[in-house]
């Protein structure tokens, strides 16, 4: 029998839904994120805990009546704060009988914290050594993986920026936008948003929100005028569930990766010396060169496995076997 399959059937394992907002400088991320946020965690009969990092939100709890969108209050929780330590020492701290939603924005800010933070040399160009990127995004992935194994929704806003490619001339060029922040963040998300505000054609001020990914396959592709919780609603139901499916953190997978192999070398090392103590054994009990032979065979295809000293141990038995048999059948 083989080993058991790993795989199991597939089911949803996503209890709670983690969404990604990015666009520019008063595109309308904050108002749609508490929007969404408040929408959410009313679901749940729970609260929002928001981590703003350019008191963004400062107004949103206050009631403006002439407000047209939400002149009631906003009723949230709130961390002001532009340190990726302090943000993430908050969010792990989050209780989820409390706060079944997280937004965290900006997230770009986040980020930048994390590159600002490295105190080593510096390259003569100014940039940071490759070698010492791993231990910048070390704290940042830590709050990745919150984001994304965490036991409540989750919105993250970002800035946007620009992608760049090189035309056939060799020319840089703008071909894109993404979230401005770590390479693989805009990609996290169970949806990713894309703000934009725009005129319409009486002269007045819109905001729009283009899904550019949905899990669900509802509202991929698909824009919004002023986005309000009944935006996304339709698609709640299906990109959550009663089971929260976990990831695991960078170290966390490093950690358990590190055990397997331990265990696999400790397995392999066993097997080696199984296999080295059954033909020890073999050549030991061999009275004739027939018997010999056959216990040498049992070193086929094995040298690798054996490695050269326990081989070179062996080929040095047999030998100093094959002359007591000889003397012994001379003596005979």
């Amino acid at each position: 029998m083989g080993k058991p399959s790993k795989f199991t059937k597939a089911e949803s394992g996503q209890a709670f839904l983690k969404i990604g907002l990015y666009g520019k400088t008063g595109s309308g991320k904050t108002l749609t994120s508490l929007l969404w946020a408040e929408g959410l965690a009313a679901r749940d009969g729970k609260r929002v805990a928001y981590v703003d990092t350019e008191r963004g939100t400062e107004f949103y709890s206050r009631a403006i009546p002439e407000r047209v969108c939400h002149p009631a209050a906003f009723d949230f929780d709130r961390l002001i704060t532009r340190s990726l330590m302090d943000t993430l020492e908050a969010v792990e701290g989050i209780d989820p009988e409390t706060h079944s939603v997280v937004v965290i924005d900006s997230i770009t800010h986040l980020w930048e914290a994390a590159r600002d933070a490295y105190a080593g040399k510096k390259m003569s160009n100014g940039g940071i050594p490759i070698q010492a990127w791993q231990q910048i995004k070390k704290p940042y992935k830590r709050l990745m993986s919150l984001f994304l194994d965490g036991n409540f929704h989750a919105i993250l806003c970002g800035r946007e920026g620009v992608v760049m490619e090189n035309d056939d001339e060799g020319e840089a060029q703008v071909v894109g936008t993404k979230m401005k922040a770590e390479g693989e963040t805009p990609h996290e998300p169970h949806i990713l948003g894309r703000m934009s505000p725009e005129r319409d054609k009486e002269g007045g001020y819109v905001i729009r929100v283009f899904f550019e990914k949905d899990r669900s396959g509802i509202l991929t592709g698909k824009t919004f005028p002023w986005p309000t919780y009944k935006t996304i609603e339709p698609v709640v139901a299906y990109l959550t569930g009663s089971t929260q499916g976990k990831l695991g953190t960078p170290e966390e997978n490093a950690e358990h990766d590190a055990a397997a192999q331990e265990r696999q070398r400790e397995q392999a090392e066993a097997e080696k010396q199984a296999t080295f103590i059954a033909i020890r054994d073999a050549l030991h009990a061999a009275k004739a060169p027939e018997a010999l032979k056959a216990a040498w065979e049992l070193t086929k295809g094995k040298k690798g496995k054996l490695g050269e000293e326990l081989f070179g141990l062996l080929e040095a038995l047999k030998d100093a076997r094959k002359a007591e048999i000889l003397q012994m059948q001379g003596v005979g």
